[in-house]
């Protein structure tokens, strides 16, 4: 079942261990990010074009198989006042796919300005490496963003 609700303050003593996926989720890509094992950590993994559903979820469930994967994080895109985004009812009814295709927990949470923030976040480092990843897409670190966020909050911490 796909949870709307905030993530619970602190994770379950009888919770499996195991890394936790987000998605930036996107009509034209996927961002991808993964925690550790302890679900203490998030980083970026990586920009997938979306193909079709099929091959979407394909891609997912071995990803998660190679990775360990025991939650899914998709990112819920929220207007500023709280309201539902247009994209908010594709990633709804992406996360309970991804649910009923995966047999994993797949949570919604909100990814309110982490598009943004993430932005900020490449644009530091691609100046202080004079880099060139200013110009390539960020939705992988915007879902490293959701990720730490989500992992936060279900550790009792802000």
């Amino acid at each position: 079942m796909v949870s709307r609700s905030p993530p619970p303050l602190a994770p379950s003593l009888n919770a499996p261990r195991g890394a936790t996926l987000a998605i930036d989720y996107g009509r034209r890509r996927f961002g991808l990010a993964l925690s550790d094992q302890l679900g203490v950590t998030a980083r970026p993994l990586a920009v997938w074009n979306r193909t079709n559903r099929r091959a979407d979820l394909t891609r997912i469930r071995e990803l998660c198989r190679a990775e360990g994967v025991r939650r899914i994080v998709v990112g819920f895109p929220l207007r500023l006042d709280g309201t539902a985004g247009e994209m908010a009812a594709e990633a709804a009814s992406f996360a309970q796919r991804l649910h009923k295709n995966l047999g994993l927990p797949v949570e919604l949470a909100d990814e309110r300005l982490s598009s943004w923030e993430a932005g900020q976040l490449v644009n530091e480092t691609a100046a202080r490496r004079r880099s060139p990843r200013r110009r390539k897409a960020t939705d992988d670190v915007a879902a490293a963003v959701i990720l730490r966020d989500y992992l936060s909050h279900s550790h009792g911490t802000v």
